[in-house]
């Protein structure tokens, strides 16, 4: 299983419209990097939604449900809705945090799909 953190303008979709359809595909990812961590998605892989914007900050998890790679630039992946975060976890405790010293979340902050440890996603996730 891998772990992975996804970012969204809330305005443009947030957590809670993730909640309310439970289940949505997660498109609109243009960076060649955070499409190819998109492919990389399997079944089952556990989620974590971050708000981007004013909130800067990862407010709930989803799951992977499906993965359709057969259009390599455009995968296609399913997300379902998972829980929501009790404590959010915001964008200054994660770069104070030593767990992601290295991370691509603090290093290269305008990458949409980034990948988790299994100790990462279980300090955001709660």
């Amino acid at each position: 299983m891998s772990f992975y953190l996804l970012k969204s303008e809330p305005e443009v979709y947030s957590f809670a419209d993730l909640e309310k359809e439970h289940e949505t595909l997660w498109d609109g990812v243009t960076n060649p990097v955070a499409v190819k961590h998109l492919r990389e998605m399997k079944q089952g892989d556990k989620l974590v939604i971050y708000h981007t914007g004013s909130e800067r900050q990862a407010v709930g998890t989803a799951t992977v449900t499906t993965v359709d790679t057969s259009d390599s630039k455009t995968p296609k992946v399913r997300i379902k809705a998972g829980r929501s975060i009790q404590t959010p976890r915001t964008l200054a405790e994660i770069k104070a945090h030593k767990l992601f010293a290295d991370s691509p979340l603090v290093r290269q902050g305008r990458l949409s799909v980034v990948p988790l440890t299994a100790a990462q996603y279980e300090w955001l996730a709660g």
